[in-house]
């Protein structure tokens, strides 16, 4: 048997070899395809005569299941609808993305992806109650993984021992006539493998660099919150110190938790970056087991709105100003309460700070619920 090669245009010119090659997986077939970072040879995980063809062809045996590829981040759920908080930030962050997780499946037969699907196809998608999740960077593959219509798993196309391939020259040089259709878009993005992340409670292990290295991974890994005031001085060093403290009580311990977990929070101002705490702020915060004594005013930068993954204002200014300085953040920022201003209680009476607090308090509890960590 003759391995059919469709030249395909990543400008977006591929619908119908697209429309062709699902044809072909729902047909019990084999298809190479390109992703951002090697090309993969998929199946569809529910038709045992497929995966039996890209066993033989990788030489895999039947006890080692294959990494599901998705379209979408949203679909991660089908898989493993119940995972860690540093799984989420993952998929998140980097989705879609030169990464593939491994993430633990409790009963991978109560899976959202096995209802109506017979015990077989456990033994395709997941592994010792593990899921391995891939979502491509590729325009290509993705539209392929939408028209297949089920659960596709895919491995590099080439023989088992044998370098990836960048090209589409290089699957055929190892694998044709051992599988039914090529979709060359010619040299991926990246010519270098994904990387490969296991995620457990509480941690992660690199299993494998790629394309992102340890760097890129750890700082991924970050969780970042930032509350922005005006003068930092009063009301957004409060709320970190008090988000602190509450997401700390939420794992059971103190700020090392958090920091176990990879959680910074932190805060600054439109206008910050003269001055520590205000007096009224560390008096209510003490009374509160927060210590703001260390606290020195910062202010908002470009970079710190950049970073943060939910940006908490105080007032519809302050939003407005992060916005302003960063238009991508938007979608990340959010005002503390959502129908009312945290006033500035700066100069005012000790028990205009303690209203502050207690308002402050009452929106922690709404937003930080938002928080997976």
């Amino acid at each position: 048997m003759g391995t059919h090669i469709i030249k395909v245009n990543a400008s977006g010119e591929f619908a119908e070899a697209v429309r062709e090659a699902s044809q072909v997986l729902r047909n019990g077939g084999l298809v190479a395809f390109p992703t951002e970072t090697v090309y993969g040879l998929a199946a569809r995980a529910d038709d045992p005569k497929a995966m039996a063809r890209l066993r033989t062809v990788k030489e895999r045996d039947g006890h080692r299941a294959f990494t599901v590829h998705i379209a979408e981040r949203e679909e991660a759920r089908r898989y493993a609808d119940s995972m860690p908080g540093l799984a989420e930030r993952f998929i998140r962050k980097a989705w879609p993305g030169p990464l593939t997780l491994i993430v633990g499946v409790a009963d991978p037969a109560r899976a959202p992806v096995m209802a109506g699907r017979n015990g077989s196809v456990a033994g395709a998608i997941f592994f010792e109650n593990t899921v391995g999740l891939r979502c491509p960077d590729d325009e290509i593959a993705r539209e392929l993984l939408k028209a297949a219509d089920g659960p596709v798993v895919a491995a590099s196309a080439n023989q088992a021992g044998h370098p990836p391939p960048w090209t589409g020259d290089e699957v055929l040089r190892d694998l044709e006539g051992k599988f039914d259709l090529l979709l060359d878009a010619g040299r991926t993005k990246y010519a270098k493998p994904s990387t490969i992340v296991r995620v457990m409670e509480g941690g992660y292990e690199l299993l494998r660099e790629g394309v992102l290295d340890a760097g890129n991974i750890e700082r991924l890994s970050i969780l970042r919150l930032l509350f922005v005031c005006t003068g930092n001085t009063c009301r957004s060093p409060m709320s970190a110190g008090l988000a602190r403290k509450m997401l700390a009580e939420r794992l059971g311990g103190d700020a090392s938790a958090l920091a176990r977990r990879g959680v910074i929070v932190s805060s600054a101002g439109t206008s910050g970056g003269v001055g520590t705490a205000s007096v009224g702020a560390m008096t209510v915060m003490t009374r509160r087991d927060v210590d703001l004594s260390d606290h020195a005013s910062t202010a908002l930068t470009p970079e710190l709105v950049q970073q943060a993954d939910h940006i908490y204002a105080m007032t519809r200014t302050h939003r407005d100003a992060v916005v302003s300085m960063v238009p991508s953040a938007e979608r990340r920022v959010r005002l503390l309460l959502d129908d009312e201003d945290v006033h500035d209680p700066m100069g005012a009476s000790e028990d205009e700070y303690e209203r502050c607090a207690r308002t402050i308090e009452r929106g922690l509890k709404a937003r930080l619920q938002e928080v997976v960590i």
